[in-house]
């Protein structure tokens, strides 16, 4: 049998989604790390990656189970063997709700997001009528401005209408602040998770004076994560960015570093300029252009347009061919544009993970 010949990182048809296995798993040990001493369990979410096989390095590092944001992500992970799924997010459409009811029969403890009275009475009917066991958060809208309730009178009505219902179990609350995530200033983001440990923790008051025990609080992300966690009220933490990190999570969690990038090649040479084959289809602008991987000279003129990228080389640092790398602004958009990941470890590929939960919108 001949030799293994294994290919380098820049054989690698661009433009390709890459992983540096070492930095990933070191990000995966920072947060296990900061975790072990906390009251809260980390509990990473799916929307980030979208790949059950870092959720299962995940869960063997410690985690103690998964989040996600949608029914078709809940399913691949399910399918995969993770068994402790948490749906950050309300499932109200009919079909759907039955769809949830048959996977929280699927041998697998399933926990959902509601703030409406309606969409409690559905799920306890598909739950009975399956012979299934939902788990139930109470959204509570802590500053996102999307779902949720807000008072202690509403949580208590729901909490209750979940704790009377067949086939459910209340569990406690969900309250992410996702509008916090991304502010740059370390205490303007401590002084949003103390107005908002004030509020929910009010509500938490409430609602046990009242004979109802809050077992979970769950949410925050990398960028609270280590406001959020400390210590606090919360149970669970939701992170996810943090096993990537990006061009903006550079500036506000700089503990973890960057094991997600888009390998791109040099297709166009001019002096003063070079155009790459990486444009917006592959790499995402919603969170700002991506920066330049190793080459703090260089820039991307403008804007991505679709297909191509064009870049500042003042220097002409770059040739015809060079095969170089994007460090994404939007780590999570930018994964749902690709079907794989190309995992690579000390400049070799080591594997091909299928990005299996890519589209699951649904």
């Amino acid at each position: 049998m001949g030799q293994v010949v294994k290919i380098k990182r820049e054989q690698i048809e661009t433009p390709a989604l890459v992983i540096d296995l070492d930095i990933l798993e070191r990000n995966i040990s920072v947060m296990t790390d900061f975790m072990k001493d906390k009251r809260a369990k980390l509990r990473p979410h799916f929307k980030t990656y979208k790949c059950p096989a870092i959720s299962h390095k995940q869960i063997s590092a410690g985690a103690k189970g998964i989040t996600c944001a949608k029914l078709g992500e809940a399913e691949v992970l399910v399918q995969s063997g993770i068994k402790d799924v948490l749906i950050a997010n309300q499932i109200v459409d009919p079909v759907k709700i039955f769809r949830l009811a048959a996977l929280a029969d699927d041998e697998a403890k399933i926990t959902v997001a509601v703030d409406d009275p309606d969409n409690i009475l559905a799920l306890s009917n598909a739950a009975a009528e399956i012979g299934s066991t939902v788990y139930v958060l109470v959204e509570i809208d802590v500053g996102m401005k999307r779902c949720g309730v807000n008072t202690p009178d509403e949580v208590f009505d729901l909490a209750g209408k979940i704790v009377d219902s067949k086939g459910l179990v209340f569990e406690g609350f969900q309250a992410y602040e996702g509008h916090l995530q991304n502010r740059p200033d370390i205490e303007d983001r401590r002084r949003g998770v103390k107005e908002m440990e004030e509020k929910v923790g009010e509500i938490k008051n409430v609602l046990e004076k009242r004979g109802i025990p809050v077992k979970e609080i769950s949410g925050a992300g990398t960028g609270t994560y280590n406001i959020t966690a400390d210590n606090t009220i919360w149970t669970e933490i939701q992170a996810g960015s943090y096993i990537f990190s990006d061009a903006v999570y550079n500036k506000i969690a700089v503990e973890f570093q960057n094991s997600l990038s888009v390998l791109t090649q040099v297709i166009h040479k001019r002096p003063g300029y070079a155009v790459t084959d990486a444009g917006m289809k592959v790499c995402t602008v919603d969170h700002g252009i991506p920066e330049i991987k190793n080459f703090t000279d260089l820039k991307i003129y403008g804007n991505l347009s679709e297909e191509h990228g064009t870049i500042i080389d003042e220097k002409d640092e770059l040739e015809m061919l060079q095969k170089i790398e994007y460090i994404p602004g939007h780590c999570c958009t930018t994964v749902n544009l690709h079907d794989r990941y190309y995992c690579v470890r000390k400049g070799l590929l080591e594997a091909v993970w299928p990005i299996l939960g890519r589209g699951k919108s649904r």
